[in-house]
């Protein structure tokens, strides 16, 4: 484990209509996925209530949520660590994320409203406009948005609870997969064809078209990380002492 170094975390700014606990969640859980808190990186309650401006109450209770939830773990009488993802997790969640999705997708054939149709066909527009731009954030936002239009219209919500905190493990990764040549275009076309299946009620194709869309996304993260390791070992052996 890794000692402990600065956060340098901005204070909360309170919402009236969320509790403390959540607010503070969403703040940490946002820090680990941007990096701020790195992988293996200790967390001090007293410093983290310090730089947020709370109490160590919400603090805890926070960190509680994030160890359910895989972004933290907890070792008995060393303290509480960011979660270090090795690539065998990322593959575990695929497996099991690739599965739900599936479902989801089918589910929605049968479900979904004509409103929800336009709105995901509406997203599909903005992804395409978007990566004309290469507008790299816009098309992230798009991409949660479409995604959660899918999982609302399976009509089943447990099944949208568990696909919202197996992709919130893997946020942190979205930039290298995207990043991967190919994949925007490639993402969108598999976007694509899942619509075109749902909005045919054809749920055993949208199955199939969720499937190959994680299974292509998890071979795609995992060549991104692999590509990223040895560009680092290169940049150690010309600089060794960087």
């Amino acid at each position: 484990m890794k000692k402990t170094t600065g956060y340098k975390l901005e204070p909360i700014q309170l919402d009236v209509y969320r509790p403390l606990r959540d607010v503070v969640s969403d703040v940490l859980r946002q820090a680990i996925k941007d990096g701020v808190l790195k992988p293996g990186e200790r967390l001090m309650e007293i410093r983290l209530a310090e730089e947020l401006g709370v109490s160590r109450t919400p603090i805890r209770e926070a960190i509680r949520k994030l160890e359910q939830e895989g972004f933290v773990v907890m070792v008995p009488r060393r303290g509480t660590y960011v979660a270090d993802i090795s690539l065998k997790d990322i593959s575990q969640v695929f497996e099991i994320r690739g599965a739900l999705e599936e479902l989801a997708a089918g589910l929605a054939a049968e479900r979904i409203t004509p409103d929800e149709l336009e709105r995901l066909e509406r997203i599909l527009v903005e992804i395409n406009e978007y990566m004309a731009h290469d507008d790299f954030d816009k098309i992230v936002d798009a991409d949660v948005r479409f995604h959660d239009v899918l999982y609302q219209a399976s009509r089943n919500q447990r099944l949208v609870d568990i696909l919202h905190n197996l992709r919130e493990q893997m946020l942190r990764f979205r930039s290298i997969s995207m990043h991967y040549p190919g994949r925007l275009a490639a993402t969108w076309e598999e976007h694509r064809q899942m619509v075109e299946n749902i909005a045919n009620h054809n749920s055993a194709m949208a199955r199939k078209v969720a499937k190959k869309h994680m299974e292509n996304s998890e071979k795609t993260l995992l060549k991104g990380i692999s590509q990223d390791e040895e560009s680092a070992r290169q940049i150690h052996e010309l600089f060794p002492h960087s």
